[in-house]
């Protein structure tokens, strides 16, 4: 049993890894599927060198597991490397599944040959780490990941709103008076509140105005009408009703908006939005 769970399964899977890499090398993938095309965004570095870490770890288990064939000193740092490898996977495919549509299903392969060996190494040691791996899970999924997914999707009317403040209140009645057609961007949604920290904009309404290579940015209940009172509001069908939460307010009236700022403190407020921490 621990030949096959510390030497045959730790080279299928370095074959594996091997043989996806080389196919890269020649423009091709094993995995064809929209979840592995988005997974080498999430990289700061070409995806490649992720194979190569994965050639790298996945060769030190094997080497590991045969030195603990021979000499039980190995023995731990053999389970040192396999563990570190299935936490450090953990948290890449934890990280997929919330940030894009899909996990790529090449590292699932990956994540599933590095379960399978921990195990049939130690059952008993897999069962102990089972409580980690989930934390693992639910501390990735706690987080407010943006999605790796474009918010600007064609020409258009863009409006980041929140459905309680009052400021984004008084854009959508005016948009529905004069049947303006838009699509809502709710600041509840993790990616629309990263867009908006990444313009540099702290405060909602904010309307996007996209023709073409041509984008235009509107900041505040009164700037945004007045373009439209201006240049007069093209009759369209009215838009769905936004969905939102109550923790996506915050406010300053006197700035034409609800801020998006984490904390707010003595005074200024939207008086729907409680004062409360963002994450």
């Amino acid at each position: 049993m621990k030949i096959f769970s510390r030497i045959l399964l730790p080279l299928l899977l370095l074959l594996y890894i091997g043989y996806e890499t080389w196919l890269k090398l020649h423009h091709q993938s094993l995995c064809g599927a929209e979840g592995c095309k988005l997974a080498g965004e999430l990289l700061r570095f070409p995806s490649l060198y992720l194979n190569y870490m994965g050639m790298a770890a996945v060769g030190a288990i094997l080497i590991l597991g045969i030195l603990s064939l021979k000499k039980a000193a190995f023995e731990q740092l053999y389970f040192i490397a396999l563990y570190t490898a299935v936490a450090f996977e953990s948290i890449m495919i934890g990280y997929q599944i919330f940030a894009n549509p899909e996990p790529c299903l090449f590292c699932l392969g990956v994540y599933g040959g590095l379960l399978l060996i921990a195990l049939t190494s130690r059952p008993r040691w897999f069962l102990y780490a089972l409580p980690a791996i989930a934390a693992i899970f639910f501390a990735l999924s706690d987080l407010a990941i943006p999605r790796n997914a474009a918010l600007i999707q064609g020409d258009g009317l863009y409006l980041i709103a929140s459905e309680h403040c009052p400021h984004c209140k008084k854009v959508k009645a005016y948009f529905a008076e004069h049947k303006i057609d838009y699509h809502p961007l709710p600041v509840s949604d993790p990616s629309v509140r990263h867009l908006a920290k990444a313009l540099g904009i702290e405060e909602i309404p904010i309307l996007i105005r996209r023709e073409g290579l041509h984008s235009e940015i509107l900041v505040g209940d009164q700037t945004i009408i007045d373009a439209f009172e201006k240049k007069g509001a093209v009759s369209k069908p009215a838009s769905a009703p936004m969905p939102g939460s109550a923790e996506d307010l915050y406010a300053q009236p006197e700035a034409g908006g609800c801020t998006l700022s984490p904390s707010i403190e003595n005074g200024g407020g939207c008086e729907e939005s409680p004062q409360i921490q963002l994450r």
